[in-house]
């Protein structure tokens, strides 16, 4: 059985509640394009099961942190960007600016990206 958190968007997704331009699905992940875009081509890419961070997997999740790089592969090429490359992100906590506590990697691409990929945020702490 796939675990899941009742209050959690990602798993509100994943059971169907909220709605999601569905990309990818197999028995361990779920992709669905990102509602706010960074690049033309901008997935997010879950495991069905509730992990709050990267920070939180533990050996019993081996196998699902590879179902997650497994399924960027086939994500890019569904949506034509798999010659061309493309860069997939985690963030991982607040200070990465990890807005939704359910592991996800952002699967970007489409274009020609530099790097450093985002500009540095002042920090908040004093």
């Amino acid at each position: 059985m796939t675990h899941q958190n009742s209050d959690c968007l990602f798993c509100r997704i994943v059971r169907g509640e909220i709605p999601a331009k569905i990309v990818y699905r197999n028995d361990h992940v779920l992709a669905f394009r990102d509602i706010t875009p960074v690049a033309p081509q901008h997935v997010l890419i879950i495991p069905l099961k509730h992990i709050s961070s990267l920070s939180a997997l533990t050996p019993e999740d081996e196998a699902i942190a590879a179902h997650i790089l497994f399924a960027a592969g086939t994500v890019a090429e569904i949506i034509g960007i798999k010659e061309s490359g493309y860069r997939l992100v985690f963030n991982n906590g607040k200070d990465a600016m990890q807005s939704v506590f359910h592991i996800h990697g952002h699967l970007i691409g489409g274009t020609a990206m530099g790097w450093p990929p985002f500009p540095g945020i002042p920090a908040a702490h004093g």
